[in-house]
């Protein structure tokens, strides 16, 4: 099957190119050198020639705070109006499109977690401009291809793109796939930058003592792990729709570092702080752990985590 992968040469990328092309598929990865996707009529003529089966968009602009106070614009024309223009070559030449969205896309006031079918209520203008991506997904849903909870009601009004004007019988096949936290090989693209995991294995090399936030509980989630899911996802033939696919479990920023200098062997002093006492530009939820009410669960996120330091 050939598999068309925006993004190939990021964190997420990397590790689906190197999922789908082990089991069998014919990859293709494209990244802003290749094509860029904010371009209409460049992404309509490249995938139509391409003709792929399945199209999956790890692309993304992911600097919350940068998003917030100078590139609201740029975040919105990546996680949302390239987003629409995706999905609808994808439904122009019939491929299945899968697409990543945020645990952010939620206010954060839910101790026990968000389930798929919970209402968004982004607080961020990234959190904001990943859930327009989502609404434009749904604009083109299949009508009867989804259910009822694949589509929640937003609780204040975002700025809506028009909508696609399409051909008849063009009906998107889709997977929204919301995940967190991730982790993994660093990317090799234009502003790849490291995860959590390096950034703390860096300076827990470099400092005696740290000061980490103990809030903001979501689960992190190590990207072989979310690849292998999405293969197994698009192979299975599930129902379109909403899916959570994060590593079991949750934990604050504090709990994460703790697990990764245990594991590491590596004395470093951890004193458990507020978040106030790192003031940000954007707003981040205290707690996102998003709830999987339609799938497995994936391994814990402290076993991913192991698995993945021994890499190293």
């Amino acid at each position: 099957m050939r598999i068309l992968i925006l993004g190939a040469r990021g964190m997420l990328g990397q590790a689906l190119a190197l999922e789908f092309s082990h089991t069998g598929h014919e990859v293709i990865g494209w990244d802003r050198a290749d094509l860029d996707i904010t371009d209409r009529e460049l992404v309509l003529e490249k995938i139509n020639a391409l003709s792929p089966r399945v199209i999956i968009n790890a692309a993304a602009y992911n600097n919350i705070d940068k998003a917030e106070t100078e590139d609201g614009k740029l975040a919105f024309q990546i996680n949302a109006e390239a987003v629409w223009r995706l999905a609808e070559a994808s439904a122009r030449v019939g491929a299945l499109f899968a697409h990543y969205s945020t645990d952010y896309v939620f206010h954060g006031d839910k101790v026990e977690g968000y389930s798929e079918a919970d209402a968004p209520d982004p607080q961020s203008v990234y959190a904001k401009s990943k859930f327009e991506g989502e609404h434009r997904i749904l604009s083109l849903r299949g009508e009867n291809e989804v259910s009822d909870e694949a589509i929640p009601k937003q609780k204040h009004e975002i700025a809506s793109l028009p909508m696609v004007a399409r051909n008849d019988g063009e009906i998107l096949k889709y997977y929204l796939i919301r995940t967190s936290r991730l982790f993994g090989t660093a990317g090799i693209g234009d502003g790849a930058k490291k995860g959590f995991v390096d950034v703390m294995l860096k300076l827990g090399r470099e400092k005696k003592e740290l000061d980490l936030v103990d809030e903001e509980v979501s689960s992190p989630t190590y990207v072989v792990d979310l690849a292998r899911a999405t293969r197994e996802l698009i192979e299975s033939g599930a129902p379109a729709g909403i899916y959570h696919r994060t590593n079991a479990g949750a934990c604050t920023w504090y709990e994460w570092a703790k697990k990764i200098f245990e594991l590491s062997k590596l004395n470093v002093k951890l004193n458990p702080v507020l978040a106030d006492k790192f003031p940000r530009p954007a707003p981040r939820p205290k707690f996102s752990k998003l709830l999987n009410t339609k799938l497995p669960f994936l391994r814990s996120w402290e076993e991913a985590l192991a698995e993945y330091l021994v890499t190293l």
